[in-house]
């Protein structure tokens, strides 16, 4: 399989690159990974690229985009940052994905039993340690955390289904 190049790019709409993006999630839970030539794709992308969609993700190591949607060398932008949220410099790559490098398509991909996420419920265990820039991250869920806690509600990554609803308000918070 070749990397996409101007020509194929220009053909692929939103609702294509999200098909793209399905049959290759469901080859990744097939087990049924395409067969591609990635030093061919390397080759093919060497003067440029052409993703078709911009994928933002957290660090995870059991979420990387490439493999989760079966996708080669060249097809996505591949953002990730942990609790996958947005911010400024976050923006911008988004902004040079679509608007300069003509990708058709944006996804925000959450996860169960993120750390990131679990950090902000836990963060009065976390802020003693010390690690300032952490904490910093982890406070980005303060907003959607206080939106979401129910009167009485322990404050705790043990609390599954705040947990669970966190995850999901982060997606849409991120989408926002």
């Amino acid at each position: 399989m070749k990397a996409h190049n101007a020509e194929t790019q220009s053909t692929v709409t939103p609702e294509k690159a999200l098909q793209f993006l399905q049959e290759g999630n469901q080859r990744f839970v097939d087990n049924l990974k395409m067969n591609r030539n990635l030093l061919g794709q390397m080759n093919d992308t060497r003067e440029g690229q052409w993703p078709f969609a911009v994928i933002l993700s957290c660090i995870d190591s059991r979420t990387s985009a490439e493999l989760i949607f079966d996708q080669g060398l060249g097809d996505i932008f591949s953002i990730r940052i942990a609790g996958n949220f947005v911010n400024q410099d976050i923006l911008g790559s988004m902004e040079f994905g679509c608007k300069v490098a003509g990708s058709k398509l944006v996804v925000v991909l959450g996860h169960t039993k993120c750390g990131a996420l679990k950090g902000g419920l836990d963060a009065a265990k976390i802020e003693p340690m010390g690690l300032d820039n952490l904490n910093h991250l982890i406070h980005h869920f303060n907003p959607i955390i206080k939106d979401i806690i129910k009167d009485g509600e322990e404050r705790t990554s043990a609390n599954e289904d705040l947990l669970e609803r966190l995850n999901h308000e982060n997606v849409l918070a991120t989408i926002e």
